[in-house]
């Protein structure tokens, strides 16, 4: 047993540093960074401290600061739309699923610690859109999603006799973006949740007609 050769022995040690950090909960430290100063105001250092790893570490594990802006973007709008369709499924009444969409939108915007965050694409992305192809894309291609999934339910809702056959279901769900992205200005600007909440409830009053 003692012959045993240094190469043997190297053989058996892993190879390679174990990984430090968890890459969901670091992109969610990143994203509330960015989140609270915005892409500009927001320094690779202050990623750095809101993750606990060094500079060459997110390097490694995320690239540059836009890169890791990029990926923080495009998580949160998966984690946005998974919330929205979810709460359009299910065969409940139009009014009390629209109703389900805004409160979960506004479970996002309110989950910051102090005051309310809003959306991070409002409050973050759509800034940067205007000089950057990129976000713009990411931007654009989430809002056309959101208008998407609301027309889908529109037009289911007219289908089962809940909205007038007049009714157009792709004009009605752009309403129902912007009703959204409102509410999230609303609650960055300092409106309250309830404030916001009877908010949303006017708002379906008249896309349901």
């Amino acid at each position: 047993m003692q012959n045993r050769t240094k190469k043997d022995e190297s053989a058996r040690k892993p190879r390679g540093r174990p990984r430090a950090y968890e890459p969901a909960a670091a992109l969610q430290q990143a994203t509330d960074a960015f989140w609270k100063t915005g892409y500009a105001g927001t320094s690779l250092d202050d990623i750095a401290a809101a993750t606990g790893m060094n500079r060459p570490s997110l390097r490694a594990a995320f690239g540059d600061k836009r890169a890791i802006y990029l990926k923080a973007l495009n998580a949160y709008w998966e984690l946005k739309l998974a919330a929205m369709r979810d709460a359009l499924q299910g065969d409940r009444p139009l009014e009390q699923a629209l109703m389900s969409v805004y409160d979960a939108a506004l479970s996002i915007y309110f989950s910051g610690r102090g005051r309310a965050r809003g959306c991070f694409v409002v409050g973050t992305a759509v800034t940067e859109a205007v000089h950057d192809a990129e976000t713009r894309k990411v931007v654009s291609e989430g809002f056309r999603k959101l208008d998407a999934d609301f027309a889908a339910r529109l037009r289911l809702a007219q289908e089962t006799g809940e909205l007038k056959r007049c009714a157009d279901p792709e004009a009605l769900a752009m309403l129902a973006t912007a009703t959204m992205q409102t509410m999230a200005i609303r609650a960055r600007a300092g409106s309250s949740r309830a404030d916001l909440r009877r908010f949303a409830e006017k708002a379906v009053a008249v896309i349901c007609g």
